[in-house]
């Protein structure tokens, strides 16, 4: 009778091993398929927003806008000793060309360096003409023609037509401060305007 209740016991032992088996089986399969269901979305999450990125860089927005500071420029009494206060007391180092440009990073290209000028000009120095204020600030843009049209448009005062150089395309305005404003739009990193 023992080794009848015993066999029993083994077979019954035997049945549980087998079905935690099956169970353990039955888990990790599913695990197997949930983790490989999460991978496949995380690849075509990442597939999608490579496409949305690559979307997005080529087709590039040619809105007629300003997108940042190009320069700041303003009158000095005595501009030796201008230029040297800032060289000794601020750092600022002056170029050939008597300004100083300071670097930055494009924040939608990131490769892409842009430079802010700085440059003090000597009082009464007729680039700021016709404006009567001591300074004049550059404003870097997208699509100058296409802002050019829009300011025509709105009255605003074209004070010359658009210059093409090196480095970019140039045109000056006057806000309704009597404020000239230089606009220049920087000649992209592909070399074209």
């Amino acid at each position: 009778m023992r080794q009848l209740k015993r066999r029993h016991n083994i077979k019954k032992q035997k049945d549980k091993m087998n079905r935690l088996i099956l169970t353990i089986s039955i888990a990790i399969l599913f695990i197997s398929c949930n983790q490989t269901s999460k991978t496949n979305k995380k690849i075509n999450k990442m597939d999608k927003q490579k496409n949305e990125a690559t979307n997005t860089a080529s087709t590039k927005d040619t809105t007629p806008k300003v997108t940042g500071i190009g320069g700041i420029f303003f009158y000095s009494d005595n501009l030796k000793e201008t230029k040297e206060w800032y060289t000794k007391n601020l750092g600022i180092e002056i170029n050939d060309w008597g300004s100083s440009g300071f670097e930055s990073r494009n924040v939608n290209r990131p490769d892409e360096i842009n430079s802010i000028q700085w440059k003090p000009f000597k009082k009464g120095d007729k680039y700021f003409s016709p404006s009567k204020k001591d300074f004049m600030i550059n404003y870097q843009v997208q699509n100058i023609e296409g802002l050019v049209n829009k300011l025509k448009e709105n009255g605003v005062t074209i004070l010359d037509s658009i210059a093409t150089y090196d480095f970019g395309k140039f045109v000056h305005i006057m806000d309704t401060e009597g404020n000239k404003i230089e606009l220049w739009e920087p000649v992209d990193s592909k070399g074209s305007h």
